[in-house]
């Protein structure tokens, strides 16, 4: 069901500025999988588990630290199916981000950055 939302979605987050399109997919995947609409939108991967550091993964595609910040959607990524998901530091007290832009979008290689 992805497969056909994608070209849509895409076309209409690729219409705004990087970091509006970031915080607006967010804020998608945590209400579709809130209302149970993403598991059911979703396949499970194929298992293909690999083992590095002494832990063993599902599969070796994982998730960086950066794509959530603020650690709030880490269950819909999870039903996207990373065979892992890195979130990165949480601190005792909020601290400013980076100045914007800081988020680039490289559609050649089918990748964004986030500083």
């Amino acid at each position: 069901m992805l497969n056909l939302l994608y070209p849509a979605a895409r076309a209409v987050l690729f219409r705004l500025d990087a970091e509006r399109a970031h915080h607006l997919s967010m804020a998608g995947l945590r209400k579709t999988e809130k209302l149970g609409l993403l598991k059911s939108m979703t396949t499970e991967p194929e298992s293909k588990p690999v083992t590095f550091a002494g832990l063993t993964f599902p599969n070796p595609i994982g998730l960086a630290a950066g794509l959530d910040k603020e650690a709030n959607t880490i269950d819909a990524l999870g039903l996207l199916g990373f065979g892992h998901i890195e979130v990165g530091t949480l601190t005792p007290k909020p601290q400013d981000g980076n100045e914007a832009p800081r988020l680039f979008r490289l559609p050649q290689y089918l990748s964004l950055i986030h500083i």
